[in-house]
């Protein structure tokens, strides 16, 4: 009988991953640089673009739509009075701010009760799509544009579908209830449906992280950034992850994410693919994905846009186990996604979204972060065994971490260069650092999380979990 030499077997299936994994980090660059090309040519014309627009125009225009911003709030008593002021503050010519608090059990509604003189009226909101019963509808005496619907908790895609069934108005703007927007942002965020009002149906802008800055009535006064380690290497993270990926991704018809801390929709869209879905964590990429199915379904031409100058600052969680959790969460939210519209993955029929953005996604984002902390363990495995030479370990960390660091830094460069929030030399040099840091280190216990997310999305867990906030008030250095 022959015998299985398993030494022999062991070393071949180790050397046949690491091939497996080089190509896959070969392929995943190749697409980087596609995406970032992509990028680089959409900013310069967006900023070529935008020196010649006059918002002034824009906003005294007749066809600017009507905009319901919608604000889910689940026990944000802390920031809430903040957020809801900066949105007041909005510079547009038509718009209602609707804040639903969902069952919070603070006193979320209680602070927003006494800071804008609310009180409770006697009307039936539409049920257009599901959600949790409404216990009451409040209106401010001081503001006759902001509406209150007060309901039994159910989730923020639950707490959505409340506020899309209460506004009134052409488009809706979903915004996080702990962000704070920039006066100009719905405006420019709007731009999109104005210039092409026939095809748009989605616009998202950039979330920035507001760890660091200095907060005062609703406003970012100072933009700065923060001491900590965790809140830096998010900072380049979302430099990344807006600037390279979703402006590259928009300019090539592919926008898979409009951020759900601040996203615009047409709402007859929204309405026609039946609103938020409750039984996703991650309900904000699949109404996107949902979105385009629709459309390409119905054979309706159609554009989603990322536009980079409109500004929504977030807080960004400080603590390792309240990032490992939102990581979690967004793993979770992906594949949640993937999985409900699986068919569109390679089908020619939706078109470059089937052929190129689904499969990104599929394989890159929601497969990537387990091949890549396999990838991690199987060359050094190699390596320590002598399957590798030292030449393949050292092209395998330039592709896995080096070509990162560059991406990184491309990110930050691009910032620097056109959009200039950071003011100061020192913040885009720290950020610079922060870009080498990002990638020893904090991706690689980011790919950890994210592979873990495989082991909880089986058990159907669906909570968001608690974040503590410093609340604006106390933000800056």
């Amino acid at each position: 009988m022959h015998r299985v030499n398993f030494k022999d077997t062991a070393a071949y299936f180790i050397i046949t991953f690491n091939l497996v994994v080089f190509f896959y980090f070969a392929a995943l660059n190749t697409i980087y640089i596609l995406l970032y090309t992509a990028a680089f040519f959409e900013a310069r014309r967006y900023i070529r673009r935008r020196d010649i627009v006059d918002m002034k125009e824009i906003f005294r225009s007749p066809l600017t739509p009507s905009i319901s911003v919608l604000m889910p709030a689940y026990n944000e008593d802390v920031s809430i009075a903040e957020s809801v002021k900066s949105v007041l503050m909005l510079h547009y010519p038509r718009f209602e701010v609707v804040v639903i608090n969902d069952g919070s059990t603070d006193g979320t509604l209680d602070v927003l009760t006494e800071k804008y003189q609310l009180e409770r009226i006697t009307t039936v909101v539409d049920s257009k799509v599901p959600s949790e019963p409404v216990r009451g509808v409040y209106f401010s005496y001081e503001y006759d544009n902001l509406v209150v619907v007060d309901k039994e908790n159910g989730g923020k895609a639950d707490a959505l579908n409340a506020g899309l069934n209460a506004s009134r108005n052409d488009l809706i703007c979903v915004i996080d209830a702990d962000s704070i927007i920039e006066p100009d942002a719905l405006l420019k965020v709007a731009r999109p449906f104005i210039e092409n009002p026939e095809d748009t149906i989605a616009a998202g802008g950039i979330i920035r992280l507001v760890n660091g800055c200095k907060v005062v009535s609703g406003n970012v006064t100072e933009v700065a950034l923060p001491h900590g380690y965790w809140a830096n290497t998010q900072i380049v993270e979302y430099l990344r992850a807006f600037l390279g990926g979703r402006m590259g991704w928009s300019a090539l018809h592919s926008l898979l994410i409009i951020s759900g801390a601040f996203g615009l929709f047409d709402r007859r869209v929204v309405l026609d693919v039946g609103g938020y879905r409750g039984d996703m964590v991650g309900e904000d990429m699949e109404l996107v994905v949902r979105m385009h199915r629709h459309m390409r379904e119905q054979k309706r031409k159609y554009r989603m846009y990322f536009v980079p100058d409109p500004v929504c600052w977030t807080e960004a969680p400080e603590k390792f186990s309240q990032l490992s959790r939102q990581r979690d969460r967004w793993q979770r939210g992906l594949m949640q996604s993937m999985a409900a519209h699986i068919r569109m993955l390679f089908n020619p029929r939706y078109g470059v979204i089937g052929l190129f953005g689904m499969p990104y996604f599929f394989f890159f984002e929601m497969i990537g972060p387990m091949v890549e902390l396999l990838g991690y363990v199987a060359v050094v495995l190699a390596l320590a065994l002598g399957y590798v030479n030292f030449q393949f370990f050292f092209l395998f960390i330039a592709l896995a971490i080096l070509y990162g660091v560059v991406v990184s830094l491309t990110a930050v460069y691009l910032e620097g260069l056109a959009f200039r929030r950071y003011p100061k030399v020192t913040s885009l040099l720290k950020l610079g650092l922060y870009s080498f840091l990002d990638n020893l280190g904090y991706r690689q216990i980011n790919s950890y999380w994210r592979t873990k997310a495989y082991f909880t999305y089986f058990t159907r867990k669906r909570k968001w979990g608690k974040m503590d906030r410093m609340g604006y008030g106390e933000a800056g250095p």
